[in-house]
């Protein structure tokens, strides 16, 4: 756990590392982990906005990562993830969360259904900018609150939304001096910011619950 927090504060360092060691399959590799964090509901815990700005501020370097690649490839990981997400959803229904396993946690469903009661629809959109509704908003969205048309123009926007937010927010910001410094604080930043919109919901729903 704590070689995992180290790799999220300190994903600048790491991705250079990687770089080198992986060479052009490190678009591969991050495609996966894009897939992975929006397409399976196991891994809600994979870094996602955090991830993309580091890869945003490695585009800015020389000889770093190639900008429009990243876009376009993560773009199409974010949509191919949220699509499969959706139909395992749709496949799988409800049953998966009546033992509230420790991947499927009630908790994070009921988180969910409060953004789809704010949002609607728009909540494709909206929760990818938000970890955890990111990863299981697709798949309650498959469980038949949405029909498929709807999803995949939804879908599509909220990937490039996303991707190019924070990728572009990464590539023009990343590599200012007083940021490079305290990347870690920046990256802590971004996970603490993108909370938010879980965060709030669920501490209305204690307060009125006490």
């Amino acid at each position: 756990m704590t070689q995992f927090l180290d790799i999220i504060l300190h994903l600048d360092q790491h991705l250079l590392s990687w770089l080198t060691l992986f060479g052009p399959w490190i678009y591969v590799l991050m495609f996966i982990v894009i897939f992975c964090e929006t397409g399976l509901v196991v891994t809600p815990f994979l870094p996602g906005d955090s991830l993309l700005f580091a890869l945003g501020a490695l585009t800015a370097l020389e000889n770093g990562l190639d900008l429009w690649i990243l876009l376009i490839s993560l773009t199409v990981a974010g949509i191919l993830g949220d699509t499969v997400n959706y139909h395992i959803g749709k496949f799988l229904g409800p049953k998966v969360f009546e033992q509230n396993s420790r991947f499927f946690k009630r908790e994070y469903l009921i988180q969910t259904n409060a953004f789809y009661e704010k949002w609607g629809a728009f909540t494709i959109v909206a929760a990818r900018f938000a970890p955890i509704a990111r990863t299981f908003a697709p798949f309650v969205a498959g469980l038949g609150s949405m029909n498929y048309k709807k999803f995949i123009s939804y879908n599509v926007l909220g990937a490039i939304a996303w991707v190019f937010t924070f990728i572009l927010a990464g590539h023009f910001f990343g590599n200012l001096p007083i940021v490079k410094r305290n990347f870690h604080i920046v990256i802590f930043g971004v996970i603490a910011v993108s909370a938010l919109p879980m965060v709030i919901p669920w501490v209305k729903s204690r307060l009125k619950k006490a």
